[in-house]
């Protein structure tokens, strides 16, 4: 077939070794399209005026018959080319004489009709008759040598016959060691059943990886052709580098394939429309939406599914650029009933032109049940916090006045008299319910997340002894021993909240003396861990007592749980302490546990996280509390309470310690008193009528100079989260809660004068 056509090809050939060779492409329309030099060296014209005009325009007339004559035949199919001798109008308006050479070039998987490859050869004046068709087979190799497609003819059975130079180009071997050779030990091995069942027929195109000289593989796309050379069948085959444009097609399918999965897998219905509203397509997740199916979705106006009135909306978008979320909030369903959902359209660009968009559609009726649960559970949270202050504030100012006025008649009454034992019975049965109370207040503060820690220098001697102070006496009464043992490496100055590490430690050592009755409690404290952003102290507080159950250990930090068998209630309380204490430990960074290896009671073992605090040049801690008391006189005290039985009883504890003591009974009567009477502390009760004494206080501080200013505590019967740092933010000093001890009195104003 090749030796034919290079028969046919011999004249245009000779032309082209002997005059000038010009390459063009026509597009369909036969238009010039792609021009080499040679052509605008033959016509004088530029590139520019000669591209994008048609062909026939430069004919001259006696040759545009055979011209269309020749391009009707080609265009019909009747031949693979056509060669023909034509006069072309020079720029210059002179013809010149030029031998055609045509080919209609299609796609050979689809045969598509692409354009026309065009050759134009300057036929010389007076050298025709001497031009002498070179030989066939001298045709067939230039034609071979130069073509950068691969060529090769092999028999049936795979063994090379021929291969083309350019194979060394494409694939790096020299065709004279292939020959001979049976050319399926360079197929990649995963293709070889692909060659298998292509049998070779008049036309085909096959796909195959073959090995490249360095070891790569390249993908190489043949054109087969089964040939007839008298009674044996032989295969020629046309090899094109489709490397590149198999890559493109990968990335072009794992982009196609990663569309297909975000949409297929996404929680959100994704609808495709074309500019006029009108669906494309859609995923499983717009199916289970919209309760219609693909096939049904198709073609069918969205506004079916977002409503009429919305459509607007929707076809309106065509005018703006970014994706943007609409004001349509329900989808139809089709069953009739509607979804809640939050909507996002997004355009479809394809070529930089909007050929449509996308309607992404979130459902957020879950997300309204969970917003509508939150704020239900923020409101109750709130409703707890209030009902905690104001449920703080009604049980501590009765018992104020009951543990006040018990006070105030011990300190009256007879040692061992009856009245004393009585008022004695009364005290005891009144702090213990204030106990329980503050047990049930405490719980509930922490579990409401109204607890903070106060951080302040403290030492750390002085916290322990002030929390065992409270249990040695119980102690001693049971003949039980108290011992403390601290590390050598445990730093004395410590910042933190002293008051949350006492409680901790009265809650476990006040539980070991309880159940402990020969022996006693120790308690030893070590450092765990320094960093730079704190030291961590290990407490370990262990007795000789009862001890824990096994059975019980694991649910000894539920609330409200207690051994009730195997106490059999001999000892009061809540079953709130080991909880509370827990809370109270991992508030401060630790944890807590029990320490199961003890063979006598029990031990446990916790840890917080504390500073170490940087002391003053005189090795004491740098912040002094000034000397703020008058010297020589008694203390001018001032009293704000609106509760008459709790001024009576604050009244009567500073008075019986020698103090002068004013009253009043709400903010307007305090800041009044203080600005006519020079006063050294007033107890401001936090909630009175009218004005309350924050607000006294803070007009207090600003109308008084600060020469006459008094020290202001703060006395009020709640203790939330917050509470103490309302009052120290007002200006008060210090901050007390009800119900009021003389004790604390006493320590709060020692603490000034």
């Amino acid at each position: 077939m090749l030796r034919q056509h290079a028969e046919v090809y011999s004249r245009f050939g000779q032309a082209y070794k002997t005059g000038k060779v010009g390459v063009a492409f026509l597009s369909m329309d036969e238009k010039w399209t792609r021009i080499n030099p040679a052509v605008v060296l033959m016509l004088g014209y530029s590139e520019e005026q000669l591209l994008e005009r048609e062909f026939g325009e430069f004919l001259h007339n006696d040759s545009l018959a055979v011209y269309k004559k020749m391009m009707g035949a080609l265009q019909a199919g009747e031949a693979p080319f056509f060669e023909c001798e034509i006069k072309l109008t020079r720029a210059a308006g002179t013809p010149v004489r030029l031998l055609l050479h045509a080919v209609l070039v299609s796609d050979p998987c689809t045969g598509e009709k692409l354009h026309y490859l065009i050759h134009l050869a300057e036929i010389l004046e007076g050298n025709t008759s001497e031009i002498a068709p070179p030989p066939s087979d001298e045709l067939y190799r230039l034609i071979a040598a130069n073509i950068r497609d691969i060529v090769y003819y092999s028999t049936l059975d795979n063994i090379c016959l021929y291969c083309s130079p350019s194979i060394q180009e494409v694939l790096g071997y020299e065709p004279e060691k292939l020959i001979g050779r049976d050319i399926r030990g360079l197929i990649h091995h995963e293709d070889l059943s692909v060659l298998e069942l292509s049998e070779p027929m008049e036309f085909q195109s096959i796909q195959l990886r073959i090995r490249h000289a360095d070891g790569r593989y390249l993908w190489i796309e043949f054109t087969l052709r089964l040939i007839e050379d008298g009674n044996s069948m032989s295969v020629l085959a046309v090899g094109r580098d489709v490397t590149e444009r198999k890559a493109v097609e990968t990335m072009l399918q794992e982009s196609i394939e990663r569309y297909t999965s975000l949409k297929k897998y996404n929680h959100d219905a994704i609808i495709s429309l074309d500019l006029q509203g009108n669906i494309i397509n859609g995923n499983e997740q717009a199916c289970q939406l919209t309760g219609y199916t693909i096939p049904e979705m198709v073609g069918m106006s969205v506004s079916l599914i977002i409503g009429a009135h919305h459509l607007h909306d929707v076809i309106g978008y065509c005018n703006e650029n970014n994706s943007k979320e609409r004001n349509i909030n329900l989808i139809w369903h089709k069953d009739g009933h509607t979804v809640e959902v939050l909507t996002t359209i997004a355009p479809i660009i394809i070529n930089e032109e909007r050929v449509g968009f996308y309607i992404i559609v979130k459902d957020i009726t879950e997300q309204k049940k969970l917003l509508i649960a939150k704020e239900i559970a923020e409101n109750t949270n709130k409703a707890k916090s209030e009902f905690l202050a104001m449920m703080s504030h009604e049980i501590r100012t009765p018992m104020n006045g009951v543990l006040g006025m018990t006070d105030l008649l011990l300190d009256m009454s007879e040692p061992g008299s009856v009245q004393r034992e009585y008022l004695d019975i009364i005290r005891q049965s009144g702090h213990t319910l204030l106990n329980i109370i503050n047990d049930i207040l405490d719980f509930s503060k922490n579990e409401a997340g109204k607890t903070a820690l106060h951080e302040e220098p403290f030492v750390l001697k002085n916290c322990m002894d002030s929390a065992l102070e409270l249990l040695l006496l119980k102690a001693e009464a049971k003949g039980l021993y108290i011992e403390v043992t601290t590390g050598a490496e445990v730093p004395e100055h410590l910042i933190g909240d002293a008051d949350r590490l006492k409680q901790i430690l009265l809650n476990l050592v006040g539980n070991a003396v309880k159940f402990t009755y020969t022996g006693g409690v120790t308690i030893q404290v070590r450092t765990a861990a320094k960093a730079a952003n704190g030291i961590t102290l290990q407490f370990t507080v262990a007795d000789t007592g009862i001890g824990i159950p096994e059975d019980s250990r694991s649910r000894l930090f539920e609330p409200f749980y207690q051994l009730e068998q195997f106490m059999g209630r001999r000892h009061e309380g809540t079953g709130l302490g080991l909880a509370i204490t827990k809370q109270l430990v991992e508030l401060m960074g630790g944890s807590i546990a029990l320490d199961s290896g003890t063979e006598i009671g029990a031990a446990f073992v916790f840890t917080v996280v504390l500073r170490e605090e940087d002391k003053g040049s005189d090795g004491e801690p740098g912040t002094e509390l000034p000397s703020l008391g008058p010297v020589g006189r008694e203390l001018r005290i001032l009293v704000a309470e609106d509760n008459e039985i709790n001024r009576i009883v604050l009244r009567k504890i500073l008075e019986k310690r020698g103090y002068a003591v004013d009253v009043a009974v709400d903010g307007l009567q305090v800041v009044e008193m203080a600005g006519s009477k020079d006063y050294d502390i007033i107890f401001m009760d936090v909630q009175m009528p009218g004005m309350n004494g924050l607000e006294a206080t803070r007009v207090i501080k600003q109308t008084l100079p600060q020469e006459k200013l008094p020290v202001i505590i703060a006395v009020t019967a709640n203790a939330l989260k917050g509470d103490r740092e309302l009052c120290l933010e007002a200006g008060m000093e210090e901050y007390i809660s009800k119900p009021l001890r003389s004790e604390a009195i006493s320590n709060i104003i020692g603490k000034f004068f």
